[in-house]
C-alpha cells in the first residue's frame, strides 16, 4: 500500500491523514443529521465533535508515551520523534468521552443523549481511521503463511516483503459492523446510555481479540495481556455496569 497519495510541489496527501478526516467528517454529517431528526441540539455537535477531537487525540498521545516510558527515560528525545505519530486508541476513546462530558457539563446539556447520539459516529471514523492504517503500514499483524494475508513493499512502519494478517482491515469491517449494530441498537433502546454502554462491550470484546492477532509488539504490555487488551477488559465491564445503571434509571432525569 501507498501512504504518500498525492504531491503537489511541497504539499503531500497522505492516505492515513485522508482517512482520518473523511472518518471524522463522515462521523459529524451522520450525528447532525441524527440530532435534527432526534429533535436534539444539533448546532452543538461540531463543537462537540472538537472537543472531543482534541481532549482525544491528546488521551491517545499521553498514554503511547506511558506504554514507551522506559524509552522515554533512555532517551528523551524519543519524546520529539515521535510527537506525529503513535497513538494508542483506547487512550483516545477515554479522553474523548471525559472531554465530551465536561462540554456538555458546561453548555447544561443532557450528557447521556448526546454520548449515545455520539458513539455510533465514533465506530464509523474508527472504520475509516483503519483504512488509513492499512494505507500507512501502521498496526499491522503478525506473519501468516496464510492465503489472507497482505505483503508491504515500502512501508515506514509495517515489516517489509514479509506475508502479515491484514488486522487492519479486520478492524475496520468490526468497526463498520459495529456502527450499523449501533444504530440499530439506537432505535430499540429502552434508556439513554445504552447505546453508548453497547460500544464500549463491543468494541472492548472486538478488539481484545484482534490484539492476538497484532505484530506491532511495542505498544507496551500487562503480564501476558497488550496494554489494551487490559484496559478493554475495564472498559467492556463498565459497558456492562452502565447498560444495566441505564436500565434502572430509565425514565429518571440523569446527567
Amino acid at each position: 500500500m501507498k501512504n504518500e497519495l498525492l504531491t503537489i510541489g511541497p504539499f503531500t496527501v497522505y492516505g492515513y491523514g485522508l482517512m482520518i478526516a473523511i472518518g471524522v467528517l463522515a462521523a459529524y454529517i451522520v450525528a447532525e443529521y441524527r440530532a435534527r431528526k432526534l429533535k436534539m441540539r444539533y448546532e452543538h455537535v461540531f463543537y462537540l465533535i472538537v472537543w472531543c477531537l482534541v481532549g482525544g487525540f491528546a488521551s491517545a498521545k499521553i498514554l503511547f508515551w506511558i506504554t514507551e516510558l522506559d524509552t522515554l527515560i533512555e532517551n528523551p528525545e524519543y519524546f520529539l520523534q515521535t510527537m506525529g505519530d503513535g497513538f494508542v486508541v483506547f487512550g483516545g476513546i477515554i479522553g474523548g468521552i471525559l472531554t465530551g462530558y465536561l462540554y456538555c457539563r458546561i453548555k447544561k446539556l443532557d450528557f447521556w443523549k448526546f454520548f449515545d447520539l455520539m458513539m455510533p459516529s465514533v465506530a464509523l471514523a474508527q472504520g475509516f481511521g483503519r483504512i488509513g492504517c492499512f494505507l500507512a503500514g501502521c498496526c499491522y499483524g503478525r506473519e501468516t503463511d496464510s492465503a489472507l494475508s497482505i505483503t508491504f513493499h515500502g512501508s515506514d512502519f509495517a515489516p517489509n516483503e514479509v506475508a502479515l494478517i491484514p488486522t487492519q482491515i479486520y478492524s475496520s469491517l468490526l468497526n463498520f459492523v459495529h456502527f450499523g449494530i449501533l444504530l440499530w441498537i439506537a432505535k430499540h433502546k429502552k434508556a439513554d446510555g445504552q447505546v453508548a454502554a453497547c460500544y464500549l462491550m463491543f468494541y472492548s470484546i472486538g478488539r481484545f481479540i484482534i490484539e492476538f492477532f497484532r505484530g506491532d509488539l511495542a505498544r507496551g504490555s500487562v503480564g501476558v495481556l497488550s496494554t489494551s487488551q487490559f484496559i478493554g477488559i475495564f472498559t467492556g465491564l463498565a459497558g456492562v455496569v452502565l447498560f444495566v445503571w441505564a436500565g434502572k434509571n430509565a425514565g429518571k432525569s440523569v446527567k
